[in-house]
């Protein structure tokens, strides 16, 4: 009668089980690490809200109060009655020029690392003669003398020094916030001198300090926009709506320069109210930091699954090539080893390379195997068999981590030459007469009858 442990099916049952029962503490490692990256995004927050958060700059364009009149039905007296408004008309540049230079800092919060910013900015261009014809406003009802240079910025804390704007020849003061919310909710205003009939183009410029956290987008709201900004940074991303048109980057830092025209955007030089959303059009720089631990950890976790099957199907075919018995507990010690691999990474990559974090990860893991199996097994043929299957299985894990663009292709390769191995190893096996751990018996002895 054939053992049950020692049985094909039945352990091949157990080790089906094992490897579910893995799934609970590889979610788990999941968790972690969404908890971990959670806890960085917190302490970016704590350090931005103190310093400057990412900094959007939308405009300058000047905001016209206007009365509009309108018709109110009173329920009351069953009459209509004219009712005065006051609504905005929003005027954008014809031609705006921002230079900028970014001194990015490194601060830190506890472990974690935290990119800000303090950028100086310079900005100049002009309006036309503003014509009103083509709007359906009596020019009588248009407040000119509270005409607004706005300029949106989404976070005032950021702002270093009082600022002035260079109207034509006058200097005008900015005041905090904005009147109108048409088109952004946050920013400074200074009071200009527009007329009515004035066929006076208006020139304007300013110098602008401002500090932020990571990142820094501009909005094109002039009918032609040219941007250029500078820094020492070596490692920046050009997000947004618009990449540069120019751009060098190296490890000295970079320079990049877009230029955008009205026709590039969704939205007209002149209009009322909120009717058009200029956010959209943003682009501009994010700081990267060199980091991306959680999100390499995320990639290598997914397939912790798939490496523990491998491994385990490893040390079944052992078991039957081999004639050797592997006890489903210390497949379980194998599987938790193989876990535990992901916490090591995880933490020890929140203080080194991850590169250098998965090398240490992976040795420690693969010593901790290999020991254990010199000691269940007392082979070390075996022992260095299945420290190079981890090997290659880590390797494995390891190039497709570092090659996101080709990171299907490469599994899928990867995956079909190891089911090819698999399938080419297991050709000769006998799986109905398969027995686990046995070697083949002698045929048992029929006892002598009769007498001496």
């Amino acid at each position: 009668m054939i053992k049950l442990k020692n049985n094909v099916y039945f352990k091949i049952t157990i080790i089906l089980v094992i490897v579910l029962l893995l799934l609970i503490p590889i979610s788990m490692i999941r968790e972690l690490i969404s908890e971990r990256e959670a806890t960085q995004q917190a302490a970016i927050y704590e350090v931005s809200s103190k310093w400057g958060e990412a900094q959007t700059l939308s405009g300058p364009f000047l905001s016209i109060p206007y009365y509009k009149y309108i018709k109110e039905f009173s329920k009351k007296d069953s009459t209509e009655k004219i009712v005065k408004i006051k609504e905005y008309l929003h005027i954008l540049p014809n031609q705006l020029t921002v230079k900028g230079e970014i001194n990015p800092e490194e601060r830190n919060r506890g472990i974690y690392e935290i990119v800000v910013y303090n950028s100086k900015l310079t900005l100049e261009g002009e309006f036309l003669a503003l014509a009103l014809e083509d709007l359906d406003i009596n020019p009588k009802d248009i407040l000119f003398d509270k005409a607004e240079f706005v300029l949106g910025i989404d976070d005032l804390r950021g702002i270093e020094e009082q600022v002035e704007v260079r109207w034509n020849e006058q200097r005008v003061l900015f005041n905090p916030g904005v009147s109108s919310t048409d088109v952004v909710s946050s920013g400074i205003n200074a009071l200009v001198q527009v007329g009515e009939k004035d066929s006076t183009q208006y020139r304007f410029s300013l110098s602008l300090n401002l500090k932020g956290s990571q990142l820094l987008y501009f909005t094109p709201v002039g009918k032609i926009t040219d941007v250029t900004v500078s820094s020492k940074w070596a490692n920046p991303s050009f997000n947004g709506s618009f990449l540069p048109d120019t751009r060098q980057v190296s490890e000295a830092g970079f320079e990049a320069n877009w230029n955008v025209l009205h026709l590039n955007r969704n939205y007209p030089q002149i209009w009322t109210n909120n009717q058009y959303n200029i956010s959209s059009s943003s682009f501009g720089i994010d700081l990267l930091l060199p980091v991306d631990n959680y999100q390499k950890s995320y990639r290598s976790i997914k397939y912790a699954i798939l490496f523990i099957a491998f491994t385990f199907l490893s040390f079944f075919f052992i078991e039957a090539l081999h004639k050797v018995f592997i006890h489903p507990i210390q497949y379980i010690l194998v599987g938790f080893a193989l876990v535990v691999f992901y916490t090591l990474l995880l933490s020890i990559s929140e203080h080194l390379h991850y590169n250098l974090a998965f090398g240490i990860s992976m040795i420690a893991t693969l010593l901790l195997v290999a020991g254990y199996i010199r000691a269940i097994l007392k082979s070390m043929q075996l022992v260095l068999l299945i420290s190079g299957i981890l090997t290659t299985l880590y390797s494995f894990i390891f190039v497709i981590i570092q090659l996101q663009d080709y990171a299907l292709l490469i599994g899928s390769i990867g995956i079909f030459i190891i089911l090819g191995l698999v399938m080419y190893f297991s050709r000769k096996i006998d799986w109905y007469k398969l027995n686990l751990g046995e070697t083949t018996a002698e045929p048992p002895t029929t006892p002598k009858s009769g007498t001496d």
